[in-house]
């Protein structure tokens, strides 16, 4: 089932989007998870298919169109390639780029933007720290102004694409407490004084790189801030409400290719002399998956819209983040229990998908955090 708002030029996207991850990613799904990475050369292989730069302006190298667009050009990726993991890593630029796109300099936007849409150069987003995760406000990075450069001492944890990102879009305090003392810097890999401290293990997103990147001292050019100084607040919420509709969107992605995954089992498997598909307790377990994902589509659909025509939707995106993740968890683990003991063995997808399935309630604001963002635009 495909989204409501799809025209002719979405499908010819996903048609291109499913040709490139059947060919160089289907194949090597597996492995990779397995390796916990995948070949940087993916990146450039992914860029002339015209897939990184999917949703970005044609001025800095991008291959136009909105936000409906890379969420369909990401679903599909999910569902031929078949490894999540892959695909958030290829895709961490979504998060990264778009401050700078919103609020940098032409200068810096062709530094900086253009060839990571080449695939020439990797990026990552670093806001959240040790002690402060979904309340953002509470940073301690800090970046003191000295001459030419800022100096950085800090670190961040839980960054996707960190390992081996060539430029980090770095939120730091450059003035007081609160929201208002954070700024956005873009530090460069070789910047002396910054490090990845340490490459983390994950429950799911194996071949996905997540790090603790380390600053001391590090002295960042004062040409690498984005925006105005004391600013980066406001430019980081902004990238929230994007960033939780695309997980969303990876969300319906995922639960939709398990879901195919149970219908294709539950027609091959046979027990008590027919197949499972024959017993009325599977064909109901998959009907509910099914109610559900096309409710949670109908929703990321609805929010996508509203964006696209430039309506604010903070608390939509967050109610639309909190109805897919919920929606992905219930069908992954009915998936996982159709797929009976082999559900279970890591070489079945429906294992990995239950593991990727389980960070979209924390990450990008938990659900929690959601539930605030919803009373608060609901006026209470």
């Amino acid at each position: 089932m495909p989204y409501l708002f799809e025209t002719d030029e979405h499908t010819q996207l996903r048609e291109t989007a499913r040709r490139f991850s059947q060919k160089h990613i289907a194949p090597h799904a597996h492995a990779w998870e397995e390796a916990n990475e995948f070949p940087r050369e993916l990146y450039r292989e992914a860029a002339e298919a015209g897939l990184l730069g999917v949703s970005y302006p044609e001025d800095y190298g991008g291959a136009g169109g909105d936000i409906t667009h890379a969420l369909v050009a990401s679903e599909e990726m999910v569902l031929a390639g078949r490894s999540v993991g892959t695909c958030v890593g290829l895709g961490s630029h979504g998060i990264a780029l778009p401050p700078i796109v919103r609020l940098g300099s032409d200068e810096q936007k062709a530094r900086f933007v253009t060839p990571v849409l080449r695939g020439e150069k990797i990026s990552a987003l670093a806001i959240t720290e040790p002690w402060a995760g979904s309340d953002v406000a509470r940073i301690r990075t800090k970046a003191v102004r000295d001459g030419s450069h800022y100096v950085v001492d800090g670190s961040k944890t839980f960054i996707t694409s960190g390992c081996r990102a060539d430029l980090v879009t770095v939120a730091v305090r450059t003035g007081g407490e609160g929201h208002g003392g954070i700024s956005l810097l873009v530090v460069e890999r070789g910047t002396e004084g910054f490090s990845v401290s340490k490459k983390l293990a994950k429950t799911g997103w194996w071949a996905s790189d997540t790090a603790e990147l380390s600053f001391e001292g590090c002295r960042v050019p004062v040409e690498n801030l984005i925006g105005e100084e004391n600013s980066g607040f406001l430019a980081i919420m902004l990238n929230f409400a994007t960033e939780r509709l695309f997980l969303a969107g990876q969300c319906v992605a995922i639960a939709e290719l398990a879901y195919r995954e149970s219908v294709s089992y539950a027609r091959d498997r046979h027990a008590f002399g027919r197949s499972i598909m024959g017993h009325q307790v599977i064909r109901h377990k998959l009907a509910d998956m099914v109610t559900k994902l096309a409710a949670a589509r109908a929703l990321v659909s609805e929010c996508a819209v509203r964006h696209v025509r430039g309506e604010q939707v903070p608390g939509l995106a967050a109610m639309t983040k909190n109805a897919a993740t919920d929606m992905c968890s219930f069908v992954v683990d009915q998936a996982v229990q159709i797929h009976g003991g082999s559900g279970y063995m890591r070489e079945v997808l429906v294992e990995r998908l239950y593991r990727d399935a389980r960070l979209y309630p924390i990450g990008g604001g938990t659900r929690e955090i959601m539930n605030e963002i919803i009373a608060k635009t609901e006026g209470y």
